[in-house]
């Protein structure tokens, strides 16, 4: 019965915040149990990069919090052979892209066990 009525209050809760709210819960639930995604790069139609087992990609802010940088970071283990298999030898790296140069796709791995 408890657990009934936590669940309802975070319901009726969730309800009265605004939209903004909302997805900023959502992100943090999301950023709390992540998403194993795939990031790809292409140099025209050649995929040419892929990172695996990437929980977010996160937009850079400016140093004064309040604007957002034309750039997304994350942290994902490099498939250096592109074979879409994180390989014992390929380890977890630090990447960063440009929103105005870098055709991507960004994807939930779909081989990934939740």
């Amino acid at each position: 019965m408890r657990a009934t009525s936590f669940i309802i209050l975070v319901f009726l809760f969730l309800g009265g915040c605004s939209q903004e709210a909302q997805n900023k819960f959502g992100r943090a639930v999301q950023n709390w149990t992540g998403t194993n995604g795939v990031l790809e790069v292409y140099a025209g139609d050649k995929l040419v990069k892929r990172f695996l087992k990437i929980d977010k990609l996160t937009t850079a802010t400016a140093t004064d919090g309040k604007e957002a940088r034309p750039y997304r970071y994350g942290y994902g283990v490099l498939d250096e052979n592109l074979n879409g298999v994180a390989d014992a030898n390929e380890k977890k790296v630090y990447f960063e892209f440009s929103d105005y140069s870098t055709s991507y796709i960004f994807y939930e791995d779909p081989k990934s066990s939740k």
